[in-house]
C-alpha cells in the first residue's frame, strides 16, 4: 500500500546542530546555558503565537519582557542560526513525490513557517501543509491530525506520521495512524519503503 506520509517541520526536517548561537546569549545575558531556549520556547506566549492568538511580534515582545531586554537586537535572527534543513530528508522527499506518494507537512509553528519554506524553496514539496496558527489547534489534539488526513483525503490507517516529539507521535497512534517516533540517524527510508 502507498501509504500518505506526514512530516513535522522542527526537530525532523529542520534541526538544531549547533547550539552556540544560544549559549552566546545566556552567557551575554549572565544567564545560565539553556535558559534563554526555554524563554524563546515557553508555555505561555509561545503557544498563543503557534495556535494563532497572537501576532509573532506580540510573541518576541513577550520574550524580550522575560529577559528584560529594552531591545532584542539579533536574537531572533541569532537563535535560529545554528538549525539546518536535513538535506537527506529532503531527498528522500523528492524520492517519495517521485514514486507517486502523498507527501504532506504538519507542524506546530506560527503563521511565519510559509515564509521560512519558500525561503528554504521546500513549501512546494507538501500538499496539503499544515500549520498550528492557521488551524488554531497543535499536536497532540486530535484535530490537528484530522485536519491533515481530511486535506489528504485520507484515513488514518492509510497514513504515516513522523514527529520527534513522542506525545505527538502518540497522538497520532491513537488516531490510528501509522506513528514513527524520529530520532537523530533512524533510517526513515527503510521504514517508508518497507
Amino acid at each position: 500500500m502507498q501509504y500518505a506520509v506526514i512530516f513535522d517541520f522542527g526537530g525532523v526536517l529542520m534541526k538544531t546542530i549547533d547550539y552556540t548561537p544560544r549559549f552566546d546569549w545566556d552567557d551575554r545575558l549572565g544567564l545560565p546555558r539553556g535558559s534563554v531556549e526555554k524563554i524563546v520556547h515557553n508555555r505561555d506566549s509561545w503557544v498563543k503565537a503557534q495556535t494563532g492568538l497572537i501576532s509573532l511580534q506580540a510573541y518576541w515582545a513577550d520574550v524580550a519582557r522575560q529577559l528584560k531586554l529594552t531591545d532584542l537586537g539579533t536574537l531572533p535572527h541569532d537563535f535560529y542560526s545554528g538549525d539546518a534543513l536535513d538535506q537527506g530528508l529532503i531527498h528522500l522527499i523528492h524520492d517519495l513525490r517521485r514514486a507517486g506518494r502523498a507527501v504532506a507537512l504538519l507542524s506546530n509553528d506560527t503563521l511565519e513557517l510559509m515564509d521560512k519554506l519558500r525561503r528554504l524553496q521546500i513549501d512546494d514539496l507538501f500538499d496539503p501543509l499544515v500549520i498550528s496558527a492557521q488551524i488554531g489547534v497543535m499536536k497532540p489534539h486530535p484535530a490537528a491530525y484530522q485536519t491533515v488526513l481530511n486535506q489528504l483525503q485520507c484515513p488514518p490507517q492509510e497514513a504515516i506520521f513522523i514527529d520527534d516529539r513522542l506525545e505527538n507521535v502518540q497522538g497520532a497512534a491513537a488516531l490510528g495512524i501509522h506513528a514513527v517516533h524520529y530520532t537523530p540517524g533512524l533510517d526513515l527510508a527503510k521504514i517508508l519503503n518497507a
